[in-house]
């Protein structure tokens, strides 16, 4: 059995914080409390990306998250070109350190190609008291 809850949001910067408040909720009612913080901050560099990097004019991104087993799965999809790449950022830089970041929070990390845009996801194990779906 797997739960799915996946939101739309639109391209304006309040869509960040939107996002950081869809991945709350619903870990909170998945009773994932622990993965909460890790999961947030990802998805605010992620849904950042998408706005900034990933999102065309007039179009949306969306974030679903996945829960099978012992593992919830974190997507951040845009319809926009370019392939995301870790990068390290120089020590004075003020950008360019998410994707290092979220790699090192996540327990797997990849993108998908689609043929209009991109999925950007990341997984995360559950502890195992968690691990049993409500």
């Amino acid at each position: 059995m797997s739960l799915v809850q996946q939101r739309r949001f639109t391209r304006r910067r309040t869509s960040v914080g939107a996002s950081r408040e869809f991945v709350t909720g619903v870990l909170a009612e998945w009773q994932l409390h622990t993965l909460i913080e890790d999961i947030r901050l990802c998805v605010s560099e992620l849904a950042t990306n998408a706005l900034l990097h990933g999102v065309p004019p007039g179009r949306e991104f969306s974030v679903a998250l996945h829960r099978v087993e012992d593992q919830v799965r974190l997507e951040v999809r845009d319809s926009g070109p370019g392939q995301p790449s870790v990068q390290q950022a120089a020590d004075d830089a003020c950008s360019g350190r998410g994707l290092h970041l979220v790699r090192g929070l996540a327990d797997d990390f990849g993108v998908d190609d689609h043929v209009v845009g991109k999925t950007v996801w990341l997984v995360f194990k559950t502890s195992a008291t968690a691990a049993a779906l409500p």
